[in-house]
């Protein structure tokens, strides 16, 4: 049963009796900044804190520890820098005379935000928050901790900056669901950015972030935290009011930085200069109805924006409601930008075509006439068809290809028997791949995951045809995938015989490395204790250190002291 004596407050890892963690480098001497609590405080009898994460004008988040469930957590603390203070010989919170009412109504909806967030479970997208405490003088949040990066992380280290639409439907999409039913609970979480949204070794992202709406507004009792360019203009005190359609521009923002590689200009720049643009790389290769849905999203003024998010997945999804919505969906290329660019200009009306007595229509003086042209068209049209029909289904079948569902990225195809270039594919991500149409067209792929350390999760490192090889359409080839760095289960070692246990990991693929001690409780050569952690899996390679009792033979001296030889040496020698 791991000990809490025997965690590190920085990564919440069993490190025994070490000093300095092997894991994070974090050593137990070091002390945490006033006025945020000391390292191993306990919240309500049950919560230990560790090291402080972060902190903003409204509160700070420490890593913890559930006493009772023996799990690493993490305890965020309502504690506003602007009003608030505390000793280290006091640790109960202290309000600044003259704001204690303040301190009251937003401590309250501080209690309020977490209590409706623990409400909500089952959401894929969602951090698990499992109690709200009261301790010290204010109020705690506790959540479940995970590990992952950060978006803004993630695309800082992919090797473009950026990722296709594909790729970022997959990653956001949950996103804008969790928020959809966020929004229902009456939460809006208003810190919608890259930093905010954190992804899992599982690929699967999660909003963290969650704060107070004094904390997103910049006329409020506190130090406000708005993420430039994803805070919408209402946040820095302009006309509107704050709604879903604040969130709805800030994922808008996110799915920028996500398709484009930069950050969207600061609303407050946009107000007086609006030069938002999707440079013409992206305009060409982006869906018509993604630039349209992000034109619609990132709105300067709250009554031009996009206002839930059902309108914006569907705007998003090209669906058919929203396409109608919308009047059709159009790639937005002004003139003024004739290098290609698409610019968010004001969202243009929803509205049918004007009808009534303002609406002009086509003069016609002639109706026989018309009613002639109409009947030509037909039959000529008639008469093409059965054709065509007869070409199709006679002598032209079989040098012609269907296409499926229309779908216009499935463009290039084949006939059956011909011959096609094999592309290079590694170094590729494999969820572009094997979701591309043109790819799919050509050729099966057969995906097989092996381990790689030197290449990043989901990308191929390599495939069973090479590139430029020419091979008939419908070839299957294998892409291998890389599953990243081997993790092997480390056993438990603590009690065998050292060479014993040595040959063991070492064929396991760890590295073994000794330290002595001479204690005569333990038989010798007996492996006392290892680190890291048994039972948990580590990178194939990783040192292994084991403790090693190591136990120095009895000697008898003579009266001159002189060594004498002991029976059990006696016997050795004889044996030998």
């Amino acid at each position: 049963m791991i000990s809490s004596d025997n965690l590190c407050m920085s990564c919440m890892k069993e490190i025994g009796e070490k000093k300095q963690c092997p894991y994070c480098g974090y050593h137990v001497d070091s002390a945490q900044i006033p006025p945020y609590l000391p390292v191993r405080t306990v919240i309500s009898n049950r919560y230990l804190v560790g090291k402080m994460l972060e902190y903003n004008g409204e509160g700070a988040t420490y890593i913890g520890w559930d006493l009772t469930e023996r799990k690493a957590v993490k305890i965020r603390e309502f504690i506003p820098d602007s009003f608030t203070t505390r000793t280290t010989s006091n640790l109960t919170l202290q309000v600044m005379r003259g704001s204690e009412n303040v301190f009251l109504e937003l401590r309250q909806s501080f209690v309020e935000l977490w209590t409706k967030l623990a409400r909500l479970k089952g959401l894929s997208a969602l951090i698990s928050v499992t109690d709200v405490v009261n301790d010290y003088g204010t109020s705690y949040a506790i959540y479940d901790h995970f590990e992952g990066i950060s978006l803004r992380d993630f695309l800082l280290r992919s090797k473009t900056g950026y990722v296709s639409w594909e790729k970022a439907r997959t990653l956001l999409m949950p996103i804008l669901s969790t928020l959809g039913t966020l929004h229902s609970s009456g939460i809006i979480h208003r810190g919608i950015s890259p930093s905010t949204l954190i992804i899992g070794p599982d690929g699967k992202i999660k909003i963290t972030g969650f704060c107070t709406g004094a904390a997103r507004n910049s006329r409020s009792d506190l130090n406000s935290q708005l993420y430039d360019g994803y805070a919408a203009i209402e946040q820095y005190g302009f006309d509107g009011g704050q709604g879903t359609w604040t969130d709805i521009y800030a994922f808008a923002a996110v799915l920028y930085r996500t398709l484009i590689g930069s950050d969207p200009i600061s609303a407050k720049e946009r107000m007086s200069n609006d030069k938002l643009m999707v440079p013409g790389k992206f305009a060409e290769a982006l869906p018509a109805y993604v630039i349209n849905g992000l034109i619609n999203a990132l709105q300067i003024l709250p009554e031009d924006r996009t206002r839930t998010v059902e309108q914006l997945r569907a705007e998003l999804s090209a669906s058919p409601a929203a396409a109608s919505a919308s009047g059709g969906y159009q790639k937005p290329v002004p003139p003024a930008a004739p290098s290609g660019n698409a610019k968010p200009q004001a969202k243009p009306a929803r509205t049918s075509e004007p009808k009534g007595e303002g609406a002009e229509s086509p003069k016609n003086d002639n109706g026989d006439g018309k009613k002639t042209i109409i009947l030509t068209a037909a039959i000529s049209l008639a008469v093409g068809m059965i054709i065509f029909a007869i070409l199709i289904f006679g002598p032209l079948r079989e040098h012609v290809t269907f296409l499926g569902n229309g779908n216009t990225d499935s463009t290039i195809t084949t006939t059956e028997g011909e011959l096609v270039e094999v592309p290079g594919f590694t170094d590729r991500l494999f969820l572009d791949i094997s979701s591309n149409p043109v790819f799919t067209k050509n050729f099966v792929f057969v995906d097989e995951y092996v381990y790689d350390s030197e290449v990043d999760v989901g990308y191929i490192v390599n495939q069973s045809i090479k590139a430029g090889e020419m091979v008939p359409a419908g070839t299957k080839i294998t892409l291998y995938v890389s599953k990243g760095e081997e993790e092997i289960i480390l056993p438990d070692v603590k009690g065998s015989d050292y060479e014993e246990a040595k040959l063991r990991l070492e064929e396991l693929g760890f590295v073994c490395k000794i330290s002595e001690r001479n204690d005569s409780s333990y038989r010798p050569n007996e492996v006392i204790s290892m680190s890291p952690v048994a039972e948990k899996a580590y990178a194939k390679g990783s040192t292994v250190f084991l403790i090693v009792n190591i136990v120095e033979p009895e000697t008898v001296t003579d009266e001159y002291g002189n060594i004498i030889e002991t029976e059990e040496e006696s016997s050795e020698e004889e044996i030998y």
